[in-house]
């Protein structure tokens, strides 16, 4: 297996609400997950898109 990390996550600037938070994807193996520098991390999905859309939620959150 390999873990790799891909910018999928949409890259917008930071906000008031955003601005500890820097999601991005990681693929490891046929599953993609997304994670923050804050320790956040969403469940592995085969879907990519859905993990971008869980990235971008996080990113909205308070």
């Amino acid at each position: 297996m390999y873990d790799q990390r891909t910018e999928e996550a949409p890259q917008t600037p930071p906000t008031t609400a955003s601005a500890g938070h820097d999601p991005a994807t990681v693929e490891r193996g046929s599953f993609c997950t997304a994670r923050c520098r804050c320790g956040w991390s969403g469940p592995a999905r085969r879907s990519r898109d859905r993990a971008r859309t869980d990235a971008a939620e996080h990113r909205a959150a308070p």
